[in-house]
């Protein structure tokens, strides 16, 4: 596919970060776009910053509220989508959305790690299930479902748990390249790409608390703040004299600097995406510190999880996880 002009996408997670810039970068080619995300505020606003730059007469912009872990509301998604956009096929599926949180198995509830699973494993497996009879209508389609470097490799630094998230993401992986060959003797017509981000930019430390809490609040319940230190204290930061307040401010310094300080931003890891879609890549690394990291891994698979490993590159491509 080498240009998205008059074609129409579908993304998971338009609302914010690489789902949002998707959505813009897509629509400035011409393309139409149904995005869907669970908060109706956040897509409003990915919207309007589409239509900013004046569409052409007739693109279609459209927003749909669906949780992508539940079928019945990406049913109800695809159901909106064909009337919206007076259409029974779409070109692109981009299963972007995802969350993190309940990285561990001890201290964190089963719900809460479940939450993650399901929504950044089973929102791609269901995605893919709800719209592949749409994709199949189309003269070409492409699927690109969002993994992570955390899809080759499960971690984020030795004292922090990483397990919902990193089974999710090779999950997905597994699922996209299984995929290659499905569609190659089932829908020769159809090609699909796992994209595997390093640290991008965007607001997944804050809205992934904010869907697992449940709460618009930027104030961490004692549940929270309790896990918090559990956290802080695995990265080998002395906890014993910080009070509530200063847990609740680290915490907000983290989702700030995680968004700010990240080495490649939502916009450019976009164009990354868009751009592999155009050349055809079944395999989209996004960002250098995804393709060091990549390297790194295939030389000594075996070191890949001791923490001179791990603290090496993170001096190397300055990842910081406080």
């Amino acid at each position: 596919m080498k240009d998205f002009a008059g074609k129409i996408a579908v993304i998971t997670g338009g609302g914010t970060g690489m789902g949002r810039e998707l959505a813009r970068q897509l629509v400035a080619e011409g393309c139409n776009v149904a995005m869907c995300d669970v908060s109706v505020e956040a897509m409003a606003e990915t919207k309007r910053l589409c239509e900013a730059e004046r569409l052409p007469q007739g693109l279609r912009v459209t927003t749909h509220v669906a949780d992508v872990s539940i079928e019945d509301q990406l049913t109800r998604f695809r159901d909106e989508l064909i009337a919206q956009q007076a259409t029974d096929k779409i070109h692109l599926l981009f299963n972007n959305a995802g969350i993190g949180g309940g990285g561990s198995l001890f201290t964190n509830s089963r719900e809460q790690w479940e939450r993650t699973f399901n929504i950044c494993w089973g929102g791609v497996y269901l995605g893919v299930r709800t719209f592949l009879p749409l994709l199949l209508r189309a003269d070409e389609g492409h699927i690109v479902n969002t993994s992570s470097v955390n899809g080759f490799w499960a971690t984020v630094g030795t004292g922090v748990a990483h397990t919902a998230y990193s089974a999710a993401k090779f999950a997905v992986k597994g699922f996209t390249e299984a995929l290659i060959n499905d569609l190659r003797l089932n829908a020769p017509h159809l090609k699909c790409s796992v994209v595997m981000p390093g640290h991008i930019g965007t607001s997944i430390v804050s809205n992934s608390r904010k869907v697992q809490s449940g709460t618009d609040s930027d104030r961490l319940s004692e549940t929270e703040i309790l896990q918090a230190r559990q956290r802080m204290k695995g990265m080998g930061i002395d906890v014993a004299a910080m009070s509530d307040e200063d847990i609740q401010a680290a915490a907000l310094d983290r989702a700030r600097s995680f968004l700010e300080n990240a080495p490649t931003t939502a916009a450019q890891a976009a164009k990354i995406i868009l751009d592999g879609v155009k050349q055809d890549q079944w395999r989209i690394l996004v960002g250098d510190d995804a393709h060091h990291l990549d390297q790194r891994v295939r030389a000594t698979p075996e070191r890949a999880y001791d923490v001179e490993f791990f603290n090496s590159f993170a001096e190397e491509v300055g990842w910081r996880l406080g």
